[in-house]
């Protein structure tokens, strides 16, 4: 298979689809790789670790032009949208539930999209988002810790306190992945935390995990309005995969919260999880509402883009292998928690939960329909 590896153009997107190590993967198994010129300078892997990596190093028109399968990391970009074909597989993340400009496209060229928010694994889980949603979660709290400096909107909170003066209140909403690694870096700085589920199972093994440090709340609105009124920082790190986050804080209900606090939505890319909540980049990350900081960056990992490339192709170069071995028909067909990752096929939605949140007609995917 000839895999394109393009050069990520969203604002302050530093990641890259595929480390050099992960090219070779691909080159040893006889595949053909073209990686843009550039492509992953910012991640610290130059052109000349992927071309003794077996790639070719080009252009985005004949990345895109000679590919059969496109591997980036962030979801096409408008200028992208009419360089895809229809005979393309597209593998990355899409986020399509909170963007139905980016849908109606995938549908309209006829692309196979597949997600990788989307890709489930035998226990219920979502390997391919799991890295990135740990480094977002670790991240939460660091910028969040920046956010309450006064220079920056905040409070004028130093998130651990000192001897005599009490460490600052992180509150995170929702216990999965991303809002348990927030949980150990605002522990590891010292700050006063809780973290807000509606799983008691889940809040079980996070009292658990962290030997009680943590206090753990069922969620409820009225639990949620009584928390946020006296936390320094509440990050958003709910998700209901494929679908749009639901809004577990109103516009109204920031009046109640203290001048300075600090709102970072990890689940931005779903919409996110507070009603005043709209995208924002690395290059301009905050915005006050009503005296809140909100930090909303839609691509929280690419900042620290070399982690993000080599813990993202950890996690996907399996799968990248798998399509590429053995093509998309048969790498479906044979994989139903791969073909769980199908969003777009043929100019269709093909997952429920997108579908459902677009208010779009949603076909199923049928295995007969692709082998067909």
């Amino acid at each position: 298979m000839r895999v394109g590896i393009p050069k990520e153009i969203k604002v302050h997107e530093y990641r890259v689809g595929l480390t050099p190590a992960g090219v070779k993967e691909l080159t040893d198994a006889n595949h053909q790789v073209w990686v843009e010129a550039s492509a992953g300078n910012a991640a610290g892997f130059d052109d000349v670790a992927y071309r003794a990596a077996g790639a070719q190093i080009t252009s985005q028109t004949e990345v895109f032009s000679k590919a059969d399968m496109i591997v980036k990391v962030k979801e096409p970009q408008t200028v992208e949208y009419d360089i895809l074909r229809r005979d393309q597989i597209l593998f990355t993340y899409l986020h399509l539930a909170a963007d139905a400009t980016q849908a109606q496209a995938l549908i309209r060229n006829g692309v196979t999209a597949i997600a990788y928010e989307t890709v489930t694994a035998a226990d219920g889980s979502l390997p391919l988002l799991i890295p990135m949603s740990e480094v977002a979660g670790r991240m939460s709290v660091q910028v969040a810790a920046g956010c309450l400096q006064q220079a920056n909107g905040g409070r004028g909170i130093l998130l651990g306190g000192v001897p005599g003066v009490a460490s600052g209140k992180v509150v995170i909403l929702g216990g999965g992945v991303a809002g348990a690694h927030a949980a150990t870096i605002a522990l590891g700085m010292g700050a006063d935390v809780t973290v807000v589920d509606k799983s008691l199972p889940r809040l079980r093994e996070l009292s658990t995990q962290f030997v009680g440090r943590v206090k753990t709340v069922y969620s409820t609105s009225a639990i949620i309005e009584s928390l946020i009124a006296t936390a320094d920082v509440v990050i958003g790190a709910v998700l209901i995969p494929g679908a749009a986050a639901p809004k577990l804080i109103t516009r109204a209900m920031l009046k109640t919260m203290q001048p300075g606090a600090v709102l970072v939505d990890i689940a931005i890319d779903q919409g996110g999880c507070f009603e005043t909540s709209r995208p924002t980049t690395h290059a301009e990350p905050t915005y006050i509402v009503d005296g809140i900081v909100h930090y909303c960056v839609s691509n929280i990992p690419g900042a620290v883009p070399r982690t993000s490339t080599l813990a993202l192709t950890n996690a996907t170069l399996p799968y990248i292998k798998k399509l590429a071995n053995l093509g998309v028909t048969k790498a479906l067909l044979e994989d139903h928690h791969l073909a769980n990752g199908l969003n777009v096929y043929r100019g269709a939605i093909t997952h429920h939960a997108v579908a459902q949140s677009l208010g779009m007609n949603h076909q199923p995917f049928q295995f007969a329909q692709v082998a067909a």
